[in-house]
């Protein structure tokens, strides 16, 4: 039996975190302006928690302790991450903060929405329906299939910065009559059994310690008959942990991401099945031979590019841009003007980077392992 890993909660010293790292206003700002303003103190301890089990280490310099450690404190490593990201995401990625295939011709954000369309399809979501979104970063994709099934949709998260930008940004479209979100683990969800019509996750139940613990979370909120579908990030059938050129690119991903511990695809298969889903489809999408891949705004393909708006984002995303950012955020951390330890973070969202482009390439790993699963009535 796997072992599960459940993190005392405490909403309230999160709360007051929040305020003391972004300050009570957390909509002013965004991308760099909000990297700014953060405060220098909380800033540290962020940095501090996260980095505490990988600091100055490779993958054959951890010990047992540091992984079991990821794995029991998995709320406090996701919830820094996010603190310690956000804004570098939405200065790179905008508000939807996951990859996509993407169609030659096609601009950027055009492929986005059709692959959070796409999810909404498979998952079968209608208007009327009640919708979770595990894991909903600040918002985007919630937005998106809100719009395009006219279902009400419930985002769930356990970073408060998120949670509050993204209720900030469902009021500004004028969605927040459908769309709302709300602060939690998805480990140990809060909401009634048997809630829900359909659940979804985009590239983010890939944080949970143990995928059968966050699926049976999911399991039990979903009315029976009901759909799970996601986008699951995993190690393909090629991964050999045993291989050190295959593991470091994993751990790259891993400190870069805010991952406790990627699995392979056959533990997200066997996990779904022990929690008692009927698995209905399943494909990685990775693995289409797509004439444009899945990792080109990192790996900056610019002849891809289809607008001026792509041009930004992909130079944003690109190795030339990140270098850019880092040593933008190095100038401004020297001088006092982003707090100490924002450069660090640019340096683990590199590593994760190169790796996922390696990971990629070598087709070791998937950001888009679809599985589309049944709650049995």
């Amino acid at each position: 039996m796997t072992t599960q890993y459940l993190q005392q909660q405490n909403k309230e010293q999160d709360a007051a975190f929040k305020v003391a790292l972004h300050g009570k206003d957390v909509t002013g700002s965004s991308g760099i302006g909000a990297i700014i303003k953060k405060n220098a103190e909380a800033q540290s301890a962020a940095v501090g928690e996260y980095f505490k089990f990988w600091d100055n280490k490779r993958p054959n310099q951890e010990s047992e302790q540091d992984k079991i450690g990821r794995l029991e404190e998995y709320a406090t490593l996701t919830k820094h991450y996010y603190n310690l990201v956000t804004d570098f995401y939405e200065y790179g990625w905008g508000t939807s903060f996951h990859f996509s295939r993407y169609y030659k011709g096609e601009a950027f954000k055009q492929a986005t929405a059709r692959h959070e369309h796409y999810l909404a399809y498979k998952a079968g979501i209608k208007a009327g329906m009640k919708v979770l979104d595990v894991g909903c970063g600040v918002g985007g994709p919630a937005q998106e299939i809100c719009r395009f099934t006219d279902a009400t949709v419930v985002g769930l998260n356990n970073n408060d910065y998120q949670v509050d930008r993204a209720n900030h940004y469902a009021k500004v479209k004028g969605l927040d009559d459908k769309l709302s979100f709300v602060k939690g683990d998805f480990m140990q969800m809060e909401f009634e059994p048997e809630s829900f019509d359909t659940v979804y996750a985009i590239e983010a139940t890939v944080h949970a310690p143990t995928l059968e613990g966050v699926y049976g979370q999911i399991y039990k909120v979903l009315k029976p008959g009901g759909v799970f579908a996601v986008y699951e990030w995993v190690m393909t059938d090629k991964y050999d942990e045993t291989n050190p050129e295959h593991r470091e690119i994993s751990y790259g991903i891993e400190i870069g991401d805010g991952i406790p511990k990627m699995y392979k695809v056959d533990v997200a298969v066997e996990a779904l099945k022990a929690v008692g889903f009927e698995i209905e489809y399943m494909e990685d999408l990775a693995a289409r031979n797509d004439e444009i891949p899945w990792y080109y705004p990192l790996s900056g393909e610019w002849q891809y590019c289809r607008s001026l708006s792509d041009v930004a984002t992909i130079f944003r995303t690109s190795w030339i841009g990140r270098q850019v950012t880092m040593k933008a955020i190095g100038l401004l951390e020297s001088l006092k003007l982003a707090p100490a330890g924002s450069q660090k973070v640019t340096v683990a969202l590199e590593d994760a980077a190169i790796n996922l482009v390696k990971g990629g390439k070598m087709g070791l790993f998937t950001p888009m392992m679809l599985f589309v699963a049944r709650k049995p009535l």
